[in-house]
């Protein structure tokens, strides 16, 4: 689980590329950080956005983190898509889980979710990634199931 951690996190990322990298590391986890934008109608929302792109960085997730600002995320990829489910272990803070399906599209959302909880949170359907923003965040910008989420991967150097 994630978070929060993944039960069962992804395997490890294969090369995939845009071209462009960012390089740019959050100062806490060392993840590289990418732009998601979750478009909801005519709103879009964008977040700079730490990639949990290897099985380590995804089992550890947001743990022992005590605060995420309102246009921070973490984004856990499946490189294969896969149901994927999270708990809260280790984390002190409220967090809103997005569960991505393969479509792009939000399938589902574990909103405000319990600190510290070790209840199984999954996703309703295969998950091509899984979208972490603070808890309350989706309700308060109207992010919902079916919303779009845009991201692209960089290209992973070590492949």
């Amino acid at each position: 689980m994630a978070g929060c951690t993944p039960v069962g996190a992804a395997e490890d990322p294969p090369a995939v590329s845009d071209g462009q990298e960012s390089n740019e590391r959050h100062p806490i986890s060392g993840l590289e950080i990418i732009d998601v934008t979750v478009v909801s109608g005519e709103t879009r929302h964008t977040f700079k956005t730490e990639l949990a792109d290897t099985g380590e960085a995804q089992t550890r997730g947001l743990m022992f983190r005590t605060e995420l600002a309102d246009d921070e995320a973490m984004i856990f990829p499946s490189y294969v898509p896969q149901t994927r489910s999270f708990w809260m272990r280790n984390t002190p803070i409220s967090l809103d889980i997005i569960f991505i399906g393969t479509d792009d599209r939000i399938t589902n959302i574990a909103e405000r979710t319990e600190p510290y909880s070790l209840d199984s949170l999954p996703s309703d359907g295969l998950a091509s990634a899984v979208f972490e923003i603070r808890g309350g965040l989706s309700e308060e910008l109207g992010i919902e199931p079916g919303d779009a989420v845009e991201y692209t991967l960089p290209e992973n150097p070590a492949e």
